[in-house]
Formats: structure tokens, C-alpha cells, sequence
């Protein structure tokens, strides 16, 4: 019989399974896995968690892989977890230093960052979207967590959920410009990734898929990619203030002015081309984009 994910429905079922006492506090931990005592056979289908993770890692090993590349991160960084998600262990767990923090999203329902943390994007990127940080940046992501823990181990009072609260945003907006710099930082990898989208997108076209498959999607052409969706759209946005839906609008709008501009289709057929299953949903686009409808666009060209 196949295994299954094992899922973690605690903190302390986790601390459990890792050899770990169990946590001081039932809704938030720091685990050090420099310490942990498991066995990776027994979490080979993954595990899956119904709470936060957020990993800082002294090390990788190998390589990781962005899109078509391969590029070598042994620095170490950060990666974030929601609930939910399904972790492989080979990609989280089996072989790095450093720790972990654990934080149930019942700690976070009283206060407003338990709505705010579902806007930090970086909870949906893979392992190999990973934050690789400076030893300026581990320096600071590493005395939050010295400050949290310190707060752990202190005994609690009523204002300790209250600062350790503030602490957690504080490491969270940390996060966000630190990945902010990670995409202006990175631009070879980046503009690597941006060129095959678009060959992604004009081979989509000019090879008619979008007859048989409608419109190019989000999720595809980020599978295609080997990145995830939200990572992709963040990306792009800092390269060019465009997500991914508004860049796939911008190269249909562009195909079509080609189709428009030869006067060999009709409106209808050129919208069918596309992708399009109703032509009013390729008028009202294109007007969007460009203030015209698509017959007005052709008029003026031709006239």
C-alpha cells in the first residue's frame, strides 16, 4: 500500500516526530534542525502542516533550479510555508542546518496580521524561490529569531503574544524587502526567465494553440517555466510592472493588431485565433488596452 503525506495537525506533534521536547508555547516554536533526530524514510511522500512555517537555512546543498537554468546557492536563505502546503522532504528537511519557525494560525486570529500574512506572496513560492540573503540580511533575520526565542523561554505574561506578534511582522516585512532587492539583485536569472516567456507566449501563437487550447494560462506557462504562479507574477511585476495576466493580455493585444493590420480575418475569425470562445470578450480587451475597438483599430490603419 502506498504511504501517504503525513500531516501534522500540531506543533508538538511535529517537535514529537523530529526528537524535539515538546514546544514551550502550543501556537508558536522555534525547532532547531541541527538537532533534530528523524529518519527521511518515514516522510518520503512528504508531510503536510495546518500551520506557518518559515525556515531559516545556513546552507544548501546542490543545485537549484530556476526554469531552463541551473545556478549554485550555497549561502543559505529563507523559505516560507503555509498550511496546507506539501512539503518533500528532499526539498525541505533532509539535508540543511539551521531552524524553523512554527506558528498556528490560531496564534494570529486576534490581531490583524492573521488576514495581513495571507497577502505576503512568498508563502506560495516553491523551495527553489527560496530568499538568499547577504550576512547583513542573516545577521538581522537572526536576531528576530534570537528575540523571539528569548521571548519563548522568558516566562509568559500578558503582553508576550502581543510582542511576539510584532516580531513576527517585523521578520515578515523583512522578508519583502529582502525579496525585493533578490529580484533587482538577480538579473540574469531574471531576464533569462522573462525571454522564455515570451518565446513561451509567441510560440503559443504562432503554432495556433490557442485554436485548440483557448487563451494561455497563468498556471500553464508557469508550469512550463518550472516556477510557480505567484512567484512568476511578483516577478514580473518588478521587471516590468506588469503580473503574468496582464503581460499575456498585452501579447494578444499585440498578436492581434498583427492579424488586424492584414485585413484577412474577420473580427469573429481573428478573435477565434486567439483563443477567444466569444468575440464581444476580444472586443471588450482590446478596447480596454487601446481605447479602440478592433474595427476601429483596422479602419484607421487602412484608411
Amino acid at each position: 500500500m502506498k504511504k501517504q503525506p503525513v500531516i501534522f495537525h500540531s506543533i508538538a506533534q511535529l517537535h514529537k516526530a523530529m526528537g524535539q521536547a515538546a514546544p514551550k508555547h502550543p501556537l508558536l516554536s522555534i525547532l532547531d534542525y541541527g538537532k533534530a533526530v528523524f529518519d527521511p524514510v518515514d516522510f518520503e511522500q512528504g508531510i503536510i502542516l495546518d500551520f506557518y512555517k518559515i525556515s531559516f537555512k545556513t546552507h544548501f546543498s546542490g543545485q537549484l533550479k530556476y526554469g531552463q537554468g541551473n545556478y549554485d546557492f550555497e549561502e543559505g536563505g529563507m523559505s516560507f510555508i503555509a498550511p496546507g502546503q506539501l512539503l518533500r522532504m528532499q526539498d525541505e528537511e533532509a539535508d540543511y542546518s539551521g531552524m524553523s519557525l512554527h506558528i498556528h494560525p490560531d496564534f494570529l486570529r486576534p490581531y490583524s496580521l492573521n488576514a495581513k500574512i495571507k497577502q505576503y506572496g512568498f508563502f506560495s513560492y516553491s523551495a527553489a524561490e527560496a530568499l538568499y540573503l547577504s550576512e547583513k540580511e542573516k545577521a538581522t533575520i537572526l536576531s528576530i529569531y534570537a528575540f523571539i526565542q528569548d521571548e519563548l523561554n522568558e516566562r509568559m505574561d500578558k503582553f508576550s503574544q502581543d510582542v511576539m506578534i510584532s516580531q513576527i511582522e517585523l521578520l515578515l516585512n523583512y522578508a519583502s524587502r529582502f525579496y525585493d532587492r533578490q529580484f533587482l539583485t538577480r538579473k540574469a536569472i531574471n531576464n533569462d526567465l522573462l525571454s522564455q516567456l515570451e518565446k513561451q507566449l509567441d510560440e503559443y501563437f504562432n503554432n495556433d494553440k490557442s485554436l485548440m487550447k483557448g487563451l494561455p494560462s497563468v498556471n500553464a506557462l508557469a508550469e512550463a517555466l518550472h516556477v510557480t504562479p505567484r512567484y512568476l507574477s511578483d516577478l514580473l511585476r518588478h521587471l516590468i510592472g506588469l503580473n503574468t495576466q496582464q503581460f499575456i493580455h498585452e501579447k494578444v493585444i499585440e498578436k492581434a493588431k498583427e492579424y488586424l493590420a492584414k485585413d484577412e480575418l474577420t473580427i469573429a475569425e481573428i478573435s477565434y485565433y486567439l483563443g477567444f470562445e466569444h468575440p464581444q470578450s476580444f472586443n471588450k480587451l482590446f478596447k480596454s488596452k487601446t481605447t479602440l475597438s478592433p474595427s476601429g483599430y483596422r479602419k484607421r490603419l487602412l484608411n
